[in-house]
């Protein structure tokens, strides 16, 4: 039997135990990572708590929906049993009828078979961490090795002395201009992240400095069992000269090599940072974002019409 839950009524404990056994285990959903980035987050549950499905929900113009929230790059199902498609199916179907659209992006394992669903391949990279550093450096590209010959004779250096503050700032400074999808909520929402990670002692901040000691480069790493992610990231314009973020990223690699562990890198669909992550050896991993429309004939005309006239809804 699976149950609707409110956020209330839901078992934080018994949640976060059956998220630490659960086969596709991420940190993301983990109940405070949830209450981070998602408040007030409603779930479907398995009688006994053996397998789970977060709604991350949202509400625009009347309409009830499910989202993919920042800094979560992939919810779904997560389970302490396999995930068939029989498993799969009871738990698609038993989400509330009142969300009427669904985008949300799922673990590897979770590949959707019901009708009207519509599947998006998205793109991740992951390095296994527990070769020697020397066999990982082998899997460096040519440009990787030029910038961090580029960082060494720049006199680049790297620490851990760093606030979350002085990160999203330096990425709100650069490339979160010019991106503008990110709002004060979310770099308030990440700073809580970074910070709450730290005190769990899950999460450290890496920051890589130019030879007159200003900050160059940055980045947070969470870890939660053998995954380690690299969960946010900023560089100021001097990266492109003197190769910092090179340098920080080959430093966490030399430290955390020949461990059980691989780092996950979030993301490369866009074809620049997928090459990034290659150059230092990464494999692609696919994923699946699920759209689902359950918006009635008259409301998806209406939706179309607005979006005709330029106004945003979802």
């Amino acid at each position: 039997m699976i149950s609707y839950l409110k956020h209330n009524e839901i078992d934080p404990e018994r949640w976060d135990e059956s998220v630490t056994c659960s086969l596709n285990r991420r940190v993301y959903a983990f109940s405070w990572y949830l209450d981070i980035v998602s408040p007030g987050w409603d779930a479907l549950v398995s009688e006994d708590y053996a397998s789970l499905f977060p709604l991350t929900k949202g509400l625009k113009a009347g309409i009830s929906y499910l989202f993919q929230p920042f800094f979560a790059q992939q919810l779904g199902l997560f389970s302490t049993l396999p995930l068939t498609p029989s498993l799969e199916e009871m738990f698609l179907m038993s989400i509330p009828a009142r969300f009427r659209y669904i985008d949300i992006q799922l673990t590897p394992e979770f590949i959707p078979v019901t009708q009207d669903v519509e599947l998006v391949r998205k793109q991740n990279h992951v390095l296994n961490l527990s070769r020697p550093y020397d066999e990982i450096r082998t899997g460096y590209s040519q440009n990787t090795v030029r910038n961090l010959r580029k960082a060494a004779e720049s006199g680049v250096s790297t620490g851990s002395k760093i606030r979350a503050e002085e990160l999203v700032s330096l990425f709100r400074g650069n490339f979160g201009e010019k991106e503008g999808k990110l709002t004060e909520i979310h770099y308030k929402r990440m700073e809580i992240l970074m910070k709450i990670s730290q005190e769990k002692g899950i999460g450290g901040l890496r920051a890589a400095f130019d030879e007159q000691g200003l900050l160059s480069s940055s980045a947070f790493f969470l870890r939660d069992s053998n995954r380690i992610y690299f969960l946010f990231a900023a560089s100021g314009l001097s990266a492109r000269e003197n190769g910092s973020m090179f340098c920080l990223i080959d430093n966490f690699i030399r430290e955390e090599a020949g461990k059980p562990a691989v780092l996950d890198f979030e993301g490369g669909n866009d074809h620049n940072l997928g090459r990034f992550y290659k150059s230092f050896g990464a494999v692609e991993v696919n994923y699946n974002r699920m759209l689902w429309n359950r918006l009635p004939g008259w409301m998806n005309a209406g939706l179309k019409m607005k979006r005709l006239l330029g106004e945003k809804l979802l």
